[in-house]
């Protein structure tokens, strides 16, 4: 048994996330802010790695809920890099930070999960499922982070805004980053609904069955 996994995101037209520099720039309309927040009230966690915590700071959390009512944080971050004053590492609610065994960075969180060897989700979604009792959990990058989930067959729904602006650059991230590692052909998607958001459009998507 695992949690749901949902990926959600923004892009650009062009297909970027962020800039070259990898901080923050802002694609989604009012609209989709507004979708996302009603989103994360329906997840029992938000996850997202520590690049996303180090570029962005993100609180990841729905301002009129409490630290019992809010979802549960999850950071992957396997060498220890997020900071002691972490927006994340608040008291607006609870923190799994998930690490290596080699790492011997504490927390002030809810929980620390260390891995050994190479990091497989599969493993620390089982883990986050019996030990915590998470039932849902919405990925929200970033780029590499959502290419690990990817590569382990792990998403059960994708939904991106795709905002209109152009970012450009080759060396900007995007939606699934890192090194190269899809075989031909890709990862199949259905797409199951589209809506426009302002100045903009969500796709959803599941994936495709075999």
């Amino acid at each position: 048994m695992r949690p749901f996994v949902h990926v959600n995101c923004a892009m650009s037209a062009d297909g970027k996330i962020a800039g070259a520099d990898r901080k923050q720039v802002r694609i989604s309309s009012d609209e989709d802010k507004n979708r996302v927040r009603n989103l994360r009230k329906k997840y029992d966690a938000i996850l997202v790695g520590v690049g996303t915590v180090l570029a962005d700071d993100p609180h990841l959390t729905v301002k009129e809920l409490d630290y019992n009512t809010n979802p549960i944080r999850i950071v992957i971050d396997p060498r220890g890099r997020t900071p002691d004053d972490a927006m994340v590492l608040d008291e607006r609610a609870p923190t799994v930070m998930v690490t290596s065994r080699e790492c011997d960075r504490e927390w002030d969180c809810e929980e620390t999960i260390r891995f050994g060897g190479e990091l497989r989700l599969s493993e620390i979604l089982g883990i986050l499922a019996e030990d915590i009792g998470i039932e849902s959990i919405l990925v929200e990058g970033g780029g590499e982070t959502i290419a690990h989930f990817f590569r382990e067959g792990l998403v059960d729904r994708y939904t991106v805004f795709v905002g209109g602006s152009i970012i450009g650059g080759r060396t900007a991230p995007t939606p699934v980053d890192g090194d190269g590692w899809v075989a031909e052909g890709g990862v199949d998607l259905v797409l199951r609904d589209t809506e426009v958001l302002g100045n903009g459009v969500v796709l959803t998507f599941e994936p495709k069955t075999k």
